[in-house]
This record gives structure tokens, C-alpha cells and sequence, in this order.
């Protein structure tokens, strides 16, 4: 196993996992929320996902699977794997405990209440008090904190194993990959930093715990680099690329296009979807 190559994928995945934490950063020196901005690219990496897994991934997993079965049967195979990876990713959706679903997002403008629109309910968060003594004034809010931490951590795991498998078969796919994971944790980061900080009035621990939250990421390469291990043969990593292509497909429909929506910008949402297709299909000729 190409040692740069391993490497090169590892280091990519922990990028994607870390930007949890711009996430965090930008809820402290944001003041109100890009939801354009936010829109657009989650948008964009719904799209890019979406095109990579059906035309690269899933294709991939196709060829590797006819080198030991007939067309049919390596159809069939690579379908159902498919199916699987999509099952997989609902199994984890529906195990998390609802109070930390990492879905229902948070905004910027939580985190400063000088500038909050009463009228906006995400909006109605409660004011950070003066901290009186150290620790946490609010349990409850910090049990949301760290709920959503450890929800988005199981979360995002598979994701880290897409994000692996995608860079050791190819550089370009899994950079691309990597991108469009790394936007998706943004919002992520901001769900985790929000009640943690008004649990503990503390930017230190609300940053640490959106952080902490996207290091399954580069745990879910390493689970990644022993399936590559124990698995060595071209079809045992077809039925491996078929489950990513299904997990990633699933992550574009159930979470990176429904937060797009939930920011309000539902055009704005398909324009980055559309442009994401456009650009990483551009990128792939032109690279490939």
C-alpha cells in the first residue's frame, strides 16, 4: 500500500472532520448568519457528492465486481451493496437520540443577542448571562451540547470512511469529496458550539467540544484503511465502493439538501447543487 497515498487520504479526512470547528469559530466572530452563503454550498457539495458517487464511485465498484462475476451478477451485487450503504447510513440516523439530532440547525446570531430577530423562533435563544464562579450554569443545555457532539461524532464516522476510500482510489475524487464533507460540518459545528456556549458562557469549551465532534472523521479512516487491509481483493473493494457511493448519496438527500432548505434559500440551494455537478464534472475531465 502506496504509503503517500495512505498519508495523503488520512490527511484529507482529518481536514474534512476538523472543519467542525470552523463551525465554531464562525458562530464567536460571525453576527448574523450567511444563510446565501451557507445555502449555496451546502448546496454545492450535495451536488458534488451526488455526481461523483454515480458516475465515479459506483462505476468503479461496477468494473471491480465483473472481474469476478458475470455482467448480470456484478450488477445485482453492486446494487444491492448500494442499497446497503444507503441502509447503513439510515440505521445510524435512526439509533441517535432525537434532543441531539444533528440536524436541527443552529444560527450565528444565537451566540449575540444584541442582534437576534425575537420574531425568528431559531432565533430565540436564551441570553448569556454574567458567569458567576466556573462551570456550567445551564445542565441541561450542556447535555444538549454534548448530545449533539456525540450525535454528529456517530454521524459523521461513515463519512470518514467514504472520505478515505474516495482518496486512496483517487486523488481528485477524494479532494472533492473532502471539500464538499468539510462545508457539510460547518453548520455542524456552529448545532455543537451554540448550547454548549450558553451552557458554560465558555468560547474555550464550545470550541473544544466542536472540534471533539469531528474526529470520527479520521477514526472512520482508519476503520477505512482495515477494511483496505483485511479486504484486499478487487471485489471485496466493490462491494466496499458501492456501500460508499450509497452512503454518500444519502447524506446529499438527507442532510446536505434538507439544511440548504432550512436555511430558506430553496433556489439558491438548487443553483449550488446544479453548479457543484458542473464544476466536478468539468474537474473530472479536465484532470482525468
Amino acid at each position: 500500500m502506496d504509503s503517500s497515498r495512505l498519508l495523503f487520504a488520512f490527511g484529507i479526512t482529518l481536514f474534512a472532520g476538523l472543519a467542525t470547528g470552523i463551525g465554531g469559530l464562525i458562530a464567536f466572530f460571525a453576527k448574523r448568519t450567511k444563510t446565501t452563503f451557507l445555502a449555496f454550498s451546502l448546496g454545492f457539495s450535495a451536488g458534488v457528492m451526488i455526481f461523483i458517487s454515480f458516475t465515479e464511485i459506483l462505476t468503479e465498484a461496477g468494473h471491480l465486481m465483473q472481474l469476478s462475476y458475470d455482467h448480470d451478477t456484478a450488477a445485482w451485487l453492486t446494487f444491492f451493496s448500494f442499497i446497503a450503504g444507503i441502509g447503513l447510513s439510515a440505521a445510524i440516523d435512526k439509533i441517535l437520540p432525537s434532543e441531539g439530532n444533528p440536524h436541527e440547525l443552529k444560527r450565528v446570531e444565537q451566540m449575540h443577542p444584541e442582534v437576534r430577530d425575537p420574531d425568528k423562533p431559531e432565533c430565540q435563544g436564551r441570553r448569556v448571562q454574567r458567569r458567576i464562579g466556573r462551570g456550567v450554569r445551564d445542565r441541561k443545555l450542556m447535555r444538549l451540547g454534548v448530545f449533539t457532539a456525540v450525535a454528529i461524532g456517530i454521524h459523521n464516522f461513515p463519512e470518514g470512511i467514504a472520505t478515505f476510500m474516495s482518496a486512496m482510489s483517487d486523488v481528485a475524487v477524494g479532494i472533492s469529496i473532502a471539500l464538499a464533507v468539510a462545508i457539510h460540518n460547518i453548520p455542524e459545528g456552529i448545532a455543537v458550539s451554540v448550547p454548549v456556549y450558553y451552557a458554560t458562557g465558555s468560547r474555550r469549551k464550545a470550541l473544544t467540544w466542536s472540534v471533539l465532534s469531528g474526529f470520527s472523521e479520521p477514526i472512520g479512516a482508519l476503520a477505512g484503511y482495515f477494511i483496505l487491509t483485511l479486504f484486499k481483493t478487487d471485489v471485496s473493494l466493490g462491494y466496499v465502493f458501492a456501500m460508499v457511493a450509497g452512503i454518500m448519496v444519502y447524506i446529499s438527500f438527507d442532510e446536505l439538501l434538507p439544511a440548504a432548505h432550512k436555511y430558506g434559500k430553496h433556489h439558491v440551494a438548487i443553483y449550488g447543487l446544479v453548479s457543484g455537478m458542473i464544476v466536478i464534472g468539468l474537474s473530472l475531465i479536465l484532470l482525468g
